[in-house]
């Protein structure tokens, strides 16, 4: 099996972190998509809604929604989200299914709520990591 890396130039440069922020793997059947967790980070590293549960999933969503283009998918092709929100904030539901129906409308894909410690920066409230995406080989 052969990786690949995008870059999308929307997002932040993560390789200096040692990480992609869009992985490809190829399969017999087409290619596996696999995004990092994404954050309220613009692309210049600068935190979008310090503080505003609700605007940093809207941001993080609109990072998942780039880096899956940045491939040719779309949020529609993500199966399930893992959402990992700082403990001190779990009692903001009302936000976050706020944020994830605008985003996702009346197909929203399948979620898990975890409730964290902490995230990479103090100032992250929430993180979003999809299920791997698979685009179907074309012929």
């Amino acid at each position: 099996m052969t990786r690949s890396m995008k870059i999308p130039t929307e997002l932040f440069d993560s390789r200096k972190f040692g990480f992609a922020q869009v992985a490809v793997t190829s399969s017999p059947f087409g290619q596996m998509i696999h995004i990092s967790g994404q954050v309220a980070w613009d692309s210049n590293g600068n935190i979008v809604g310090t503080g505003d549960i609700g605007r940093q999933l809207e941001k993080s969503l609109e990072n998942l929604s780039v880096a899956l283009a940045s491939v040719g998918a779309r949020l529609d092709d993500v199966g399930s989200l893992r959402i990992y929100i700082r403990q001190t904030h779990l009692h903001q539901g009302d936000a976050i299914s706020r944020a994830l129906k605008a985003a996702f409308g009346d197909n929203p894909p399948c979620t898990t709520w975890i409730g964290v410690t902490s995230l990479a920066r103090d100032e992250f409230l929430i993180e979003i990591e999809p299920s791997i995406v698979f685009l179907p080989r074309t012929v």
